[in-house]
C-alpha cells in the first residue's frame, strides 16, 4: 500500500498544532497518520499521510472551509509502503502540561523521570496529551490539584488512562475510578496504569461509567473529569450532576469552541457554576463547581 504525504511548514507553533488538530479531527476521512514536529529554529512541520486508494485530496481547499487562519502551501509526494502509523507515533515529542511531562517509551532515556512524568505510547486508545482536549484536561488537573485535595475522582471515558494517572501522581491518597465503554481502551489504560506504577490506586471498568455498579458504589465524587464529546456530555448532564458532590469539581472537554455555550448552559441548568473556560486551538476545556 502506498501513501500520499501532504507536508506544510509553519512559522508559528500554535498554528501548526491547530492545523494538525483540524486535519485529524475535522477532515473525513481522517489521515492514516499525522506528525507535527520542530523542523529547525522557529519552524514547525505538519505531515499528513493518506492511503492513495482513498483517492486524490485537495487538503488546502478542504481546510480553507474549516479554519480561519492562513495556511501555507502543502507539498505533496507519494511515499512507499512503510508503517507510517508507527513512524508518526515514534515522532511524537514529550508534552509538558503544567507540572506533568507526558512522553512515549522512545523518549524514556532522554527526559527526567520525576514523580509527575507519565509514560503513554500512542496506540489504540485516545490520549497522548498532544491533542488539545487531553492537554487542556491535564493543565486543569495540574492547576486544581495544586490548589486543593480531592478524595474521590472519576475519569469518565478514560481512553489511555492518562488523566487518571496524572491525578494519581499529583494526589497519592485520592481514590480513583476510570471507566470507558471501549474494552480495548480499558485494556490499554490498565497497561498504562501498571507501567506508571499506580495500579493499586486506580480501579478500571468497562462499560457505561455512570451506570456501572462498581462506579455507582464509589459515587458521589468530589472530582470528575470527562473528556468525551459535546453531544454525549449534554445527554449525560443529569447523570453527571448526580455523580458529583455539592461543592465538587467537574472538568469537561472534547468540546469544540462553538459548542461550548450549549454545554455551559446545560450544566448551569443542572446546578453547576462555571469557574473557568480555557480555549486551545479550537477546543474548549470547562471547569465547573457543583453548587
Amino acid at each position: 500500500m502506498a501513501f500520499r504525504k501532504f507536508a506544510a511548514l509553519f512559522g508559528d507553533r500554535a498554528l501548526a498544532y491547530a492545523t494538525g488538530n483540524a486535519v485529524q479531527d475535522l477532515l473525513e476521512p481522517p489521515p492514516d497518520a499525522l506528525t507535527i514536529f520542530e523542523d529547525g529554529p522557529g519552524r514547525w512541520r505538519v505531515d499528513a499521510y493518506f492511503d492513495v486508494e482513498a483517492g486524490d485530496r485537495d487538503l488546502a481547499h478542504e481546510l480553507s472551509a474549516l479554519v480561519d487562519w492562513p495556511l501555507p502551501p502543502f507539498e505533496i509526494e507519494t511515499v512507499p509502503d512503510l508503517n507510517w502509523v508507527a513512524i508518526s507515533q515514534a515522532a511524537l515529542p514529550p508534552v509538558h502540561a503544567g507540572g506533568f511531562t507526558v512522553h512515549g517509551s522512545h523518549d524514556k532515556d532522554r527526559i527526567a523521570h520525576g514523580p509527575n512524568s507519565i509514560l503513554i505510547d500512542a496506540g489504540e486508545a485516545f490520549g497522548t496529551a498532544h491533542h488539545a482536549t487531553t492537554l487542556g484536561c491535564l493543565l486543569a488537573i495540574d492547576r486544581l490539584t495544586r490548589a486543593r485535595t480531592f478524595e474521590n475522582m472519576l475519569d469518565l471515558g478514560c481512553g489511555s488512562g492518562v488523566l487518571a494517572i496524572a491525578t494519581a501522581k499529583a494526589m497519592p491518597k485520592t481514590r480513583i475510578v476510570a471507566a470507558d465503554m471501549d474494552a480495548q481502551s480499558v485494556k490499554v489504560a490498565t497497561e498504562n496504569v501498571r507501567l506508571n506504577g499506580v495500579r493499586s490506586r486506580i480501579a478500571l471498568f468497562v462499560g457505561n461509567g455512570l451506570g456501572h455498579p462498581k462506579v455507582r458504589e464509589r459515587a458521589p465524587f468530589d472530582f470528575l473529569v470527562a473528556n468525551i464529546l459535546a453531544g454525549p456530555l449534554i445527554q449525560l448532564a443529569s447523570s453527571i450532576a448526580r455523580a458529583v458532590n455539592p461543592g465538587g469539581t467537574l472538568v469537561l472537554s472534547g468540546i469544540l469552541v462553538p459548542q461550548a455555550p450549549e454545554v455551559i448552559a446545560t450544566y448551569l441548568a443542572h446546578g453547576f457554576a462555571l469557574n473557568r473556560h480555557d480555549r486551545m486551538t479550537g477546543w474548549s476545556t470547562l471547569t465547573f463547581r457543583r453548587r
